[in-house]
């Protein structure tokens, strides 16, 4: 098979009973695509072959709907009676199931890292009105260190398309019991099967051990699962007690939205964590919704600062700009205060949140350093390259173009204010 519509087919990347994944190429983008070939008519009960279908519509329904930097693009989708396939995008990498044994488990910084990011994508997804109600590791892509990718959204519940719930689906050990009981679903539905995820990460074992669905079933319903130190000892209790409280049978004790489910990890990995020279995604993330800089930022837009920027803590006394060098790179503080020194001569103190650097970016390209700019305190230091920025999406750089005016507007008051006191002073 050379061809399957207008995408030109690589090689096989896997199969299974209903589909076939291929690695293609999309010519007219010239990107690198994943195509998946349903092939229902090996469905030999029609009633099953009608369900794969209506997943095939509903997540076809996504494409474009869905855009965020930790959830699988759809780009492209055709059904008809001839040929049913999907088109995505291609992630370098695999599932969480291998992460997900018992030889190849992460250490526990990491795991709660993925996690956090699997909360902020499902958050997204429920912004947009789609709950997926298929969580777990065989549906979360990894790529490189803890970069995910959420997939599969084809049992997903569209609120603004209640038609295209499909009853009895999902994986029956990652199932809520509201779902099992074919009860109206929430995104809590999601907040516990990404918990029962979780523990599986953690332990490389489900939370229940039951030979059968029946059995399984009955303990999702009845029965409290250990904690999962009981069986990796390292893991603290204020682990333990976020993935019991993500799995909780009742949703009133359960996390009641993505928010409180996320702080409670970035908590874990600031206080329990090893430091270490890398930052985590997690504290990174956390801190840029904190700073007034980037208050008007999306979500998606913050993923996309992260991932073009670059982060250093930089200790006391060290020196980040000199003046009279070239350079347009730009600063903003996430901690700590740094000096800004002219000709020797203190000119002002920068706190966290504040941007250094940006006259460079906003002038013209031989622009010089007009002063020397060094660390009073240790700082964790945010740095951007304009030409990578240039590169961004147009949504992050109109954001970054707000940011510097309101930042501009405000130093202008401010300069105004003490040259109106040195005119008082001197009259």
């Amino acid at each position: 098979m050379k061809n399957i519509g207008k995408y030109e087919i690589v090689k096989e990347l896997g199969r299974g009973a209903t589909s076939t994944v291929y690695l293609a190429i999309d010519s007219f983008n010239n990107q690198q695509v994943a195509l998946k070939l349903f092939k229902l008519d090996t469905a030999h009960d029609s009633s099953i072959a009608k369900v794969f279908r209506k997943l095939l519509v509903t997540e076809a329904a996504l494409a474009g709907k869905l855009s965020h930097p930790h959830i699988v693009k759809v780009y492209d989708a055709v059904i008809d009676d001839e040929v049913n396939y999907m088109v995505m995008e291609y992630i370098d990498g695999e599932t969480l199931e291998r992460s997900s044994e018992v030889d190849h488990l992460l250490p526990l910084g990491r795991a709660a890292e993925i996690i956090y990011k699997c909360c902020k994508a499902l958050e997204y997804a429920q912004s947009q009105g789609v709950i997926h109600r298929d969580i777990k590791p065989a549906n979360i892509l990894l790529s490189g260190e803890s970069e995910i990718k959420i997939s599969d959204f084809g049992a997903a519940v569209i609120e603004s398309q209640q038609e295209t719930q499909v009853s009895g689906l999902g994986s029956p050990a990652y199932m809520s019991p509201e779902q099992i009981e074919e009860r109206p679903l929430t995104h809590q539905t999601d907040i516990y099967s990404l918990g029962v995820t979780m523990y599986r990460l953690l332990t490389g074992r489900l939370p229940f051990d039951a030979a059968n669905n029946y059995s399984m079933i009955y303990q999702i319903m009845n029965i409290d699962p250990p904690p999962p130190s009981t069986f990796r000892p390292e893991i603290q209790p204020a682990l333990d007690a976020i993935v019991l409280r993500a799995m909780c049978k009742d949703t009133k004790n359960r996390y009641q939205n993505w928010d409180e489910f996320a702080r409670d990890l970035v908590a874990f990995i600031s206080d329990s964590v090893e430091p270490q020279a890398k930052i985590y995604d997690t504290e990174k993330f956390d801190t840029l919704r904190t700073l007034p800089f980037f208050k008007n930022f999306s979500d998606v837009e913050l993923w996309e600062v992260l991932r073009i920027s670059v982060w250093n803590k930089i200790p006391q006394d060290e020196q980040i700009i000199t003046e009279g060098d070239d350079g347009r790179d730009f600063y903003i503080l996430a901690r700590g205060t740094v000096k800004v020194i002219k000709h020797g001569r203190l000119l002002s103190l920068l706190h966290t949140g504040d941007c250094f650097g940006e006259m460079a970016h906003l002038s013209e390209k031989n622009a010089k350093r007009s002063t020397d700019v060094i660390t009073k305190t240790e700082v964790t230091l945010i740095a951007l390259d304009p030409e990578v920025l240039a590169k961004s999406s147009s949504g992050c750089r109109y954001q970054f173009s707000e940011a510097f005016l309101h930042m501009l507007a405000k130093r202008l008051a401010v300069s105004n204010i003490r040259i109106s006191h040195l005119l008082s002073d001197h009259q």
